[in-house]
């Protein structure tokens, strides 16, 4: 059995052992938004480190737990931060715990994160849906022996954030009153920031914003078959926009400061997924 297969079924059957509970719906919540978390109701508390298999985060804003609970009555299992391709680790592990949530029923999965703004409309705290990706990793989560029992050998990445659900979600935002960005979201292995020469590489590609996260974890959760929708916090304009020095103190600070707007685009989300 694939060392990946063989721990992914050893997660499951550790989680199995705490809560039998069948989410639907997982998210993995990223810098400085793990805190939303904190609002599901009859949780249970699982840290990473006691999960057979799962990787560690290490990076600040990160608490590195699953939680299972009940949002607005609904089934939810949420990743309390995540691991980074820059933290050493191959793709094909850090995106393990997709695979996990996969196997404990997840069929929709929303990911969050915090981005550097690209594009010249947007501004620090604005909120973008991801239409699409450009993984300039230099490396991709599927590599290796494929892993049948979740998909084919060569999926298709036409529509890989679900342009139904986001559609939906951008309607409903504009309801509420919640302005709501769309764009495509470029990954940058890091840990470094981008180069402004890089960004305006970006820009040419087509780039709206640029982050270190999301596009493993989206691949993977196309490998499985689910439904995905991603949401990034603009905390920040990208490397020569501004001229201003990008801290990381700066991402989760404003990741902070926009948290009860970008909850309320959770909640709407989640009421749409869970449908």
């Amino acid at each position: 059995m694939d060392t990946i297969m063989r721990r992914a079924l050893e997660a499951q059957a550790h989680i199995r052992a705490a809560t039998q509970e069948q989410p639907a719906l997982g998210m993995i919540l990223g810098s400085g938004l793990g805190g939303f978390a904190e609002r599901l109701d009859e949780a249970i508390r699982i840290p990473f480190r006691e999960i057979p298999g799962f990787p560690q985060p290490s990076v600040e804003g990160h608490a590195g737990e699953l939680v299972l609970g009940r949002y607005c009555g609904r089934p939810v299992a949420a990743l309390s931060g995540r691991v980074h391709y820059y933290e050493g680790a191959p793709q094909r592990e850090i995106t393990l715990p997709v695979r996990v949530l996969r196997l404990l029923g997840v069929t929709t999965l929303i990911l969050t994160n915090a981005a550097g703004g690209i594009n010249l409309d947007y501004s620090a705290g604005a909120l973008m849906l991801i239409s699409d990706h450009i993984n300039y990793s230099g490396q991709n989560p599927l590599i290796g022996d494929n892993l049948a029992q979740f998909g084919p050998r060569f999926p298709d990445m036409t529509d890989v954030y679900t342009k139904a659900l986001r559609e939906a979600l951008k309607e409903r935002a504009a309801r509420a009153g919640i302005p709501l960005k769309e764009g495509v979201y470029a990954m940058y292995s890091g840990p470094s920031y981008e180069t402004p020469a890089e960004i305006r590489m970006f820009r040419l590609l087509g780039a709206d914003a640029v982050g270190m996260s999301t596009v493993p974890e989206a691949i993977v959760a196309r490998h499985c078959g689910m439904r995905v929708l991603g949401i990034s916090c603009i905390t920040n304009m990208a490397a020569g926009i501004t001229g201003g020095v990008i801290h990381h103190a700066e991402v989760v600070e404003t990741a902070n400061r926009v948290r009860r707007e970008f909850e309320e685009v959770l909640k709407l989300a989640i009421e749409l997924c869970a449908q």
